[in-house]
């Protein structure tokens, strides 16, 4: 038994290393999932460089973690479809890892690995519209079939680039996607920024079923708070610690959802 299991880390490891990169969707036969899971992550210049690279970090990490692994075996299937991409102005969006299935421990491991090898990038501006629209043509171009569709956006900051960003959170909601947030505040608003950014994310970014909010607010949670997150994604239950939940709720929005482009203007003496 334990040189079983041995063989089967060892296999895992060489996988990793080798430089075999996950098993994109596009070379398979369409498949069923539990979840098609797009992570669009936010890497505008409001964003400092070690943001950046923890917010990297973070995924890379939660990826690789036994929880979130155990998530994914629990599921109906058994499986998951996952891609990720980086966004910053309504034009900005660098798609870093294609559709890929993850059915297995090794696998979420070969992810893992690919997205830690990308590029940093930086862009101008914050389009969470723009980022809502290109991760709706993803999940509608996701090849197989799956049981649910989940974006996932993190930033820290408002909408200030492309159009409102209700209006891109209403058009996806009603193709059946939910959107999910995680605002990031971990140091003080800049001149784009607003306070309570988490409550701007409840109620003016995320929607559809079961959609929720997840803050980060110190730099030591990212890997935490990150791997939180996506096992309930996949899980599609809530997880624990039940105080970092912000649930969707049905009401008028508590602040302008406009914010962002309202400090734009000003600040552009528009």
């Amino acid at each position: 038994m334990l040189r079983s299991i041995h063989v089967a880390l060892v296999a895992i490891a060489a996988l990793v290393v080798s430089g075999v990169g996950p098993a994109s969707l596009r070379a398979q036969p369409a498949t069923e999932v539990d979840i098609a899971l797009v992570l669009a992550v936010d890497i505008s210049f409001s964003m400092d460089l070690e943001e950046l690279a923890l917010q990297r970090q973070g995924y890379v990490e939660a990826l690789r973690s036994a929880e979130v692994h155990k998530a994914i075996a629990n599921g109906a299937t058994g499986r998951i479809a996952v891609t990720f991409f980086e966004w910053a102005g309504n034009d900005v969006q660098h798609h870093l890892v294609p559709w890929t299935l993850i059915d297995s421990p090794a696998a979420a491991l070969a992810f893992a690995a690919e997205l830690e090898k990308q590029p940093t990038r930086r862009g101008r501006r914050t389009s969470v519209s723009g980022a809502i629209d290109f991760g709706v043509k993803l999940l509608e171009d996701m090849p197989g079939r799956a049981l649910r569709r989940v974006m996932d956006i993190s930033g820290d900051g408002p909408n200030n680039s492309g159009r409102p960003v209700t209006v891109a959170r209403d058009e996806a909601v009603r193709k059946g996607i939910s959107i999910n947030g995680l605002p990031i505040t971990v140091k003080p608003p800049g001149y784009l920024d607003i306070a309570d950014l988490d409550i701007y994310y409840e109620d003016c970014v995320i929607g559809g079923q079961g959609a929720f909010v997840i803050s980060i607010t110190d730099k030591s949670q990212f890997v935490q708070t990150i791997k939180t997150k996506l096992v309930m994604e996949i899980s599609d239950a809530p997880a624990e610690p039940a105080r970092l939940i912000m649930p969707a709720q049905a009401r008028a929005p508590r602040m302008s959802c406009m914010a962002g482009e309202e400090m734009m203007r000003n600040r552009m003496g528009n």
